[in-house]
């Protein structure tokens, strides 16, 4: 490609309301542009990027024993009602109305669509299958932001593994994990995987592929010391021993004003927040629930509902509150209470000593004993862990970073395969239902991702595999006819060994060239000039480190071949 015939529309400033480095930086270089709120259009350069991401998937994909469908985007209700995901996905789906008045979805994901077509699996004899595709998804995302990594309309590599049993799903499991760190090593993401939530995909367990940076949305609790790594709302921590206080009555006593942890710890007759208990009011499916922690830590919402199988999840509001305990927020406990449910985290197992609200406005209750005083139906993780925490495999202190969600993975078991009847023989004659595993991989989000954690103050450094072009060859002067027929006899000759390769044609100053290769990211680019031609050279510049070299303009190609080769 000749840069004189390259649409690459760049731009010396990023948009306004650009905030991650990687949008703000493929708008400047001209790799993307917004159609509205969370639709972007690819232009060449994103194209470029984007189909040289898509066949690294699709060749892991392949090599792993994939077999690559197409299917449609928009999909009955009727389907996603019958999995149990059209109340489920609530108002992150897009419902259209066909003119006959029939609703439909456009496809989020495609687990039901490939579990009705697993329908035709008849034998365990033809299992295991591993079917995916990339294809088109749409999320109602209500605040699309950061360029491609929040958007409403991508492109998802959605795959499905279909096996007799656990432990079939087991072995796929490992062996589509595997292809995972095989495509983000490819890419040159620093993608860990880490234990995670199902979420409303379901199933017993999952496996997201997480990359450090300050643009992601998702916390991730990880050791230095070990490999222990786990997504927040999965995460474990080690806590030192608590001693309770000596308060073996239970005592109701006034706190006037008092209705935050830290309050309560400053009033008389108060206590430390790690001797508190935090009381949380939560409607889960429209039923009022108490979820208990202890004062000095957060409810963590994804746990919550993790543990209770909710699908709806949400605080109650201080009226209801009040009409469930008759107080209101600040003074609320579950000492005593009857006819709600209570769930409790497992660090207030056994405690006494305590101290919580009344249910009475400006009362509050010390020396609770919480088997004593409080009847708690169901004991389950519902802390959020600390950065400094004890690693729970190693005892070393624990760090949270924020990382981009680059790669997801699920153990569905036969949830969609029971709803779908999609049942096979085994080898004793009895149908059993298809034990499925989903895996996905967002290709535009990878893009970004790849952008977010590889540029400068420059402009971008796409690893060579994603790279719009391989190399530039940057003539200095237009005027210089030697350096043109350089630059044009190299150009074929790259072209030749199935180079990437873009030649800047441009009559333009060497300065502006050299400034538009640096902020679109060429991996390698070569500079013909009149200086170093007279000696029968050009310079070799390296875009990652900056560091030019001068090389015999006949030893160039080879030079750029193990470059981009070792």
């Amino acid at each position: 490609m000749r840069w004189s015939n390259l649409h690459t529309p760049t731009l010396r400033d990023a948009p306004a309301d650009a905030e991650a480095a990687s949008h703000k930086l493929l708008v400047r270089g001209g790799f993307i542009r917004q159609l509205h709120a969370g639709h972007y259009s690819l232009l060449p350069l994103g194209w470029r990027v984007f189909t040289k991401v898509e066949a690294i998937v699709r060749e892991e994909m392949d090599a792993a024993g994939g077999q690559e469908f197409r299917l449609p985007a928009m999909h009955p209700a009727s389907i996603w009602k019958k999995s149990g995901r059209w109340d489920v996905m609530g108002d992150e789906k897009f419902v259209v109305i066909d003119r006959k008045g029939a609703e439909n979805v456009l496809g989020m994901t495609h687990e039901e669509i490939f579990a009705t077509l697993a329908q035709e699996i008849t034998s365990y004899k033809s299992l295991p299958q591993i079917w995916y595709q990339i294809q088109t998804k749409f999320r109602d995302e209500p605040r699309p932001k950061s360029g491609l990594l929040r958007v409403r309309e991508f492109t998802m590599k959605d795959a499905y593994s279909f096996d007799l049993d656990e432990a079939g799903l087991d072995k796929n499991f490992d062996l589509l994990r595997d292809a995972y760190v095989r495509i983000f090593d490819r890419l040159d993401l620093p993608a860990m995987p880490v234990e995670a939530s199902s979420g409303a995909m379901g199933g017993s367990g999952s496996t997201e592929f997480m990359v450090p940076s300050p643009a992601g949305e998702d916390d991730v609790v990880r050791c230095n010391s070990c490999d222990y790594a786990a997504n927040v709302e999965r995460s474990s921590s080690a806590l030192p021993a608590v001693t309770d206080r000596d308060l073996p009555d239970l005592i109701k006593f006034p706190t006037p004003g008092v209705r935050t942890i830290a309050a309560l710890e400053a009033v008389e007759g108060g206590a430390p927040s790690h001797q508190q208990i935090k009381t949380m009011v939560m409607v889960l499916d429209g039923t009022t629930t108490l979820a208990l922690v202890r004062g000095d830590h957060q409810l963590n919402m994804q746990k919550l509902q993790d543990g209770t199988g909710a699908t709806d999840v949400r605080p109650a509001t201080p009226e209801e509150a009040e009409a469930a305990l008759g107080a209101m927020p600040g003074s609320l406990g579950a000492v005593g209470v009857k006819g709600l449910r209570i769930v409790a985290d497992p660090v207030l197992q056994g405690r006494a000593g305590l101290t919580t609200g009344a249910n009475e406005d400006d009362w509050h209750y010390r020396g609770v004993n919480i088997e004593r005083d409080v009847a708690v139906d169901e004991w389950m993780d519902l802390r959020d862990v600390s950065a400094g925490e004890a690693c729970i495999s190693c005892g070393a202190p624990l760090e949270i970073v924020r990382c981009i969600e680059s790669g997801h993975i699920f153990k569905l078991g036969t949830m969609y395969a029971e709803a779908f009847g999609a049942h096979v023989m085994d080898p004793d004659g009895n149908q059993r239902p298809l034990v499925m595993g989903s895996y996905g991989i967002g290709i535009e989000r990878n893009v970004a991702a790849i952008a977010e954690t590889h540029y400068d103050d420059n402009g971008l450094i796409w690893p060579a595999a994603v790279a719009p072009f391989e190399a530039v060859i940057t003539v200095v002067s237009l005027k210089d006819e030697a350096s043109v027929a350089a630059a044009d006899a190299l150009y074929s000759e790259l072209k030749a060994k199935r180079i990437d390769v873009l030649l800047d044609d441009r009559d333009a100053r060497a300065g502006v060239k050299f400034a538009d290769a640096e902020l679109i990211g060429i991996p390698y680019r070569i500079t013909i000039g009149p200086k170093a031609l007279a000696d029968g050279e050009v310079e070799f510049t390296v875009r990652a480190d900056g560091e030019t070299t001068r090389v015999g303009l006949d030893a160039i190609a080879d030079q750029l071949v193990a470059a981009l080769t070792g």
